[in-house]
């Protein structure tokens, strides 16, 4: 099982040589919540690249933020390190005020935090488990949303992260796709909600993708490590993740709100 594991997930990759900055950026403020690890850590080292100021939220990891913190920092930038709960409100909202303290707004916000675990069958998932879900998933993008939102401006971009799941399923991951799916209705509305105040809200949908969040399935059989790979024969890298994320916050695609960038090794959605 550990080797089929390691087949599956092999080491992590952020960001390579080969991505060349454009300053497409600049002096952007940036809060990314999750972003100490996985593909949060690709976004932060992207926009860093890119010449912005980035805060990234996490949750536990302080090791793990402080790799990320040195990554923005070599590339350049400004970096703001915060911990938090996405899951609770008033973690949220000191998270966006002390980013507002330091650098006096935010232009990108980067809802990406989020939790998953697996169940055989509905009546495995317990109430606290089915509510912590939707607690980290779906609140705390309401949460962080609601409070930056005081302070971004005209052109400012809202990027949230759903998943490939929302649109075809996961009968090992029903609240975690249940969550996903919220996200998705959640994005379509609020870009319509702020189209007057000139703020673009998008989502991107990753498939499976080298991450920590995907070392729940350890445990399970080596089917379910099969399914986490892709058409392409393979998971995704965060890497592979980073520039989308960079496309939709810039001014490359002013013209875009409302809408999923699929990115999943050639999974077949209907959204």
């Amino acid at each position: 099982m550990t080797d089929q594991i390691d087949d599956l997930m092999p080491p992590a990759e952020y960001i390579t040589d080969a991505y060349r900055g454009a300053e497409k950026l600049k002096g952007k403020r940036v809060l990314i919540s999750g972003g100490d690890s996985g593909i949060g850590r690709a976004v932060a080292l992207h926009m860093a690249r890119e010449g912005a100021k980035v805060a990234i939220l996490y949750h536990i990891d302080e090791k793990s933020a402080g790799e990320t913190r040195e990554g923005i920092e070599n590339e350049g930038a400004e970096a703001l390190v915060l911990q938090g709960d996405t899951a609770d409100s008033a973690s949220c909202t000191a998270a966006v005020e002390a980013v507002v303290e330091r650098w006096g707004g935010i232009d990108v916000l980067v809802n990406n935090a989020g939790m998953q675990k697996p169940y055989e069958t509905q009546a495995d998932i317990s109430d606290a488990d089915w509510q912590k879900h939707f607690d980290v998933n779906i609140h705390g993008i309401f949460y962080t949303t609601r409070a930056a939102l005081e302070h971004m401006a005209e052109g400012g971009s809202i990027i949230n992260t759903t998943s490939v799941n929302a649109y075809v399923g996961n009968d090992a991951l029903v609240p975690y796709t249940a969550t996903k799916g919220a996200i998705v209705s959640y994005t379509r509305a609020l870009a319509l909600e702020l189209l007057d105040r000139d703020i673009r809200v998008n989502q991107v949908a990753p498939g499976p993708v080298v991450t920590e969040i995907q070392l729940v399935f350890k445990d399970y059989d080596s089917e379910m490590l099969k399914s986490m790979s892709s058409p392409m024969g393979r998971m995704g890298q965060p890497r592979e993740l980073g520039p989308t994320y960079v496309f939709l916050a810039c001014q490359d695609s002013s013209f875009i709100t409302g809408q999923t960038i699929h990115v999943n090794g050639g999974m077949i959605t209907n959204g």
